[in-house]
């Protein structure tokens, strides 16, 4: 069967004012039907810019979709005009943002801004929009959903606009969701219910979800697979089981010896690991692995030759010169 969604050789820069930033250089990802993929990796590797390319939500300019293909259903979405776009936005793809207050209008009422975009893609009056938009409040567990409709951004807590966001990402019932890092902003306690209720939407609505995040424990709990990016790159894939008990690259192996272990927390008393240095520039990067300056098994190869995205295993792939190098 083929994939939902498919990206080949996805490139992004951007024009600075220092040269041009490579921020998303050569990934090549899919998402089927009904599953959920985590992308990871730390801050500004890439992840949001990847999710936002899908649907040309960057920037143009400064960014730019310089190479690659973004195949939705069979249809490439790089060639579309923004306006062709329009129509595969909300109704096809569902989009949640990392940040509620500034992704929600402060001066509309969350009703209306979840009504705009059943009245753009549906055949519904604007009757028919307001018992829809209610409906899918209560779907979302928003306390006093009829009561609410008509409340401001502003009136709500963290957790409750994201309930919102998540409201209006789903109300035209897209058949994939593009979750920004959705519980990033919110305590542990709302986190939890904010995933909990994501999972509960996808089963009730069949659809795909495209969860970015750096938090691996939020991986464990949610993904059946897992794409791991750093720098611009995607450097392993497998689904969730293979990549937590066999990691092969060493940036996946720093990620999960930094989760914090509650059940050894009792008898082994151990410093957190951290991944030392930070990710590097992406203007004119170096040549070779991009992570061989943190690397703790870099080898003389390392800073020469990019390593190639190979298969270590079925479904398992990886982009590291450990293991290919006799």
């Amino acid at each position: 069967m083929a994939p939902l969604l498919e990206i080949k050789g996805l490139k992004t820069h951007f024009a600075t004012d220092d040269g041009i930033l490579q921020a998303v250089d050569g990934v090549d990802l899919s998402i089927n039907k009904g599953e959920t993929l985590c992308v990871v990796g730390e801050s500004g590797c890439g992840k949001t810019v990847t999710a936002m390319s899908i649907l040309k939500l960057i920037a143009m300019p400064p960014g730019r979709i310089v190479a690659g293909q973004i195949i939705f259903e069979g249809r490439d979405l790089v060639p579309l005009t923004s306006d062709q776009l329009d129509e595969v936005r909300a109704k096809e793809i569902g989009f949640i943002f990392q940040e509620p207050m500034t992704s929600l209008n402060p001066v509309l009422s969350i009703g209306e801004q979840i009504a705009e975009s059943l009245r753009r893609h549906e055949a519904v009056t604007r009757k028919q929009a307001l018992a829809r938009t209610i409906e899918m409040l209560q779907l979302v567990q928003l306390p006093n959903a009829a009561g609410r409709v008509h409340d401001y951004p502003h009136q709500f807590s963290g957790g409750m606009r994201q309930r919102v966001m998540i409201a209006m990402a789903l109300a035209c019932k897209p058949k994939l969701v593009i979750a920004d890092e959705p519980t990033t902003a919110l305590d542990v306690t709302i986190q939890a219910q904010i995933l909990d209720l994501l999972q509960d939407m996808k089963e009730r609505f069949g659809m795909a979800v495209m969860l970015i995040t750096h938090a691996m424990g939020v991986v464990a709990e949610t993904a059946q697979r897992v794409v791991v990016m750093y720098a611009g790159k995607i450097v392993e894939e497998a689904d969730v089981d293979s990549l937590f008990e066999s990691p092969g690259h060493p940036y996946t192996q720093g990620l999960i010896r930094s989760i914090p272990r509650i059940d050894l927390a009792a008898t082994h008393k151990t410093r957190l690991e951290a991944i030392g240095g930070s990710v590097p520039s992406l203007i004119n990067p170096a040549p070779g692995c991009r992570f061989a300056a943190r690397c703790r098994h870099v080898m003389s190869i390392c800073t020469e030759v990019e390593p190639l995205l190979r298969e270590i295993a079925p479904g398992h792939r990886m982009a590291c010169h450990l293991g290919a190098v006799p």
